[in-house]
């Protein structure tokens, strides 16, 4: 059982991970490209006033000549959120609009109503969604996403975690790179499955042909990695765009609590994925638990530790590398030394985490 685990995961690392963080890179921002087309920037925000303040001016600072709006969603927020989107919306008429949601149909999902709105009000073809505690890596990050309409109906960014000390910090910027290392390696292998509403994008046309999020308006997470499953599913093309200065940058949890209950919220909607991607999805996870479980089960048999000892070096020293590089690529550095630490940590925590989801699926939004 463990070799057949470390060939899983060899396999995972050498078709999909390696080749995708060698891939050749994107063009710049100032290399000619489909720049002509102008863009609605999406954002639903409910209290974040402090975040507001931070990104819109980013977001105001985008370079991109063809045009863009700022559809700015107030979705029930009773601090100043309104006064403030208000005040922006009138200085810059021209570039900013706001959509007020006072309050959710009984049994819809909030944020999934109030972004349904949004979406019914932009001017422009082509939408760009962020989440109101992201800020964009660059300010040519509007430009760069864009460029993925050139032939895709949808478009896949990756959204970064701030560095900061400590090991919840280190492992949760370690989960969001393997995270982004499996459903962008896949999209770019032609097997999409789900982006991050961090940083996503997609045409008012797919909007309209997945009929929004008619199919899962009722369960809370969703209105990124589902859509992503509605697209495929209608036949629409996924292009991945996942250089650095096309990232969103967001703040980890403060506490492993509130990363708890993040992760509880996001797995949720896994249940609802197409089953081959739960296969491939699933074959992967397990294969790494599995590994585990068996070298500990292992470690207590004295005449399998020479053989033990070689298997677990080779194949954390290759799946490391390729670690390595994929947090090179998607500009995610983390600690190498701690790689075997990390994932150790990853791999229990989410066997947690379907543990705590078969045993209790009840979910709260704020």
């Amino acid at each position: 059982m463990l070799l057949a685990c470390v060939l899983v995961q060899l396999f995972y690392a050498a078709y999909y991970f390696w080749p995708f963080a060698r891939r050749p890179l994107e063009a710049p921002a100032d290399a000619p490209g489909p720049d002509a087309e102008p863009v609605s920037i999406v954002v639903c925000a409910h209290n974040e006033l402090d975040n507001l303040r931070r990104l819109l001016p980013l977001l105001l600072q985008q370079d991109y000549p063809a045009g863009f709006e700022i559809v700015l969603i107030d979705d029930r927020s009773d601090d100043d959120t309104y006064l403030y989107a208000q005040q922006l919306a009138q200085y810059y008429h021209e570039k900013v609009r706001l959509v007020t949601v006072t309050r959710t149909p009984r049994g819809f999902a909030p944020k999934k109503y109030a972004l349904t709105l949004g979406v019914k009000t932009t001017r422009f073809a082509r939408l760009l969604f962020t989440d109101a505690d992201c800020i964009p890596a660059t300010n040519q990050w509007l430009r760069l996403m864009q460029r993925g309409f050139a032939h895709a109906d949808v478009v896949l960014g990756f959204s970064a975690y701030v560095q900061a000390p400590g090991f919840l910090n280190q492992l949760i910027r370690y989960e969001t790179l393997l995270t982004g290392a499996q459903y962008l390696s896949f999209a770019w292998r032609g097997r999409p499955y789900m982006g991050v509403g961090r940083n996503l994008a997609y045409t008012r046309a797919c909007f309209n042909t997945t009929k929004g999020y008619a199919s899962h308006m009722r369960l809370l997470s969703g209105d990124d990695d589902l859509m992503v499953q509605d697209a495929v599913r209608y036949g629409q093309r996924v292009a991945v765009v996942a250089d650095p200065s096309a990232h969103t940058l967001s703040e980890p949890a403060a506490s492993w609590r509130v990363w708890w209950h993040q992760k509880r919220r996001h797995l949720s909607a896994g249940r609802a994925y197409r089953m081959p991607d739960r296969l491939r999805i699933g074959t992967f996870i397990m294969a790494n638990v599995l590994f585990y479980l068996a070298t500990a089960a292992l470690v207590f048999s004295p005449n399998n530790w020479v053989p033990l000892a070689v298997v677990w070096v080779l194949r954390t020293m290759f799946v490391s590398a390729v670690y390595a590089r994929l947090s090179r690529r998607l500009g995610q550095p983390v600690i190498v030394g701690l790689l075997p630490v990390l994932d150790v940590a990853y791999f229990f925590h989410y066997l947690a985490l379907g543990i705590s989801l078969f045993l209790n699926r009840t979910l709260r939004w704020k």
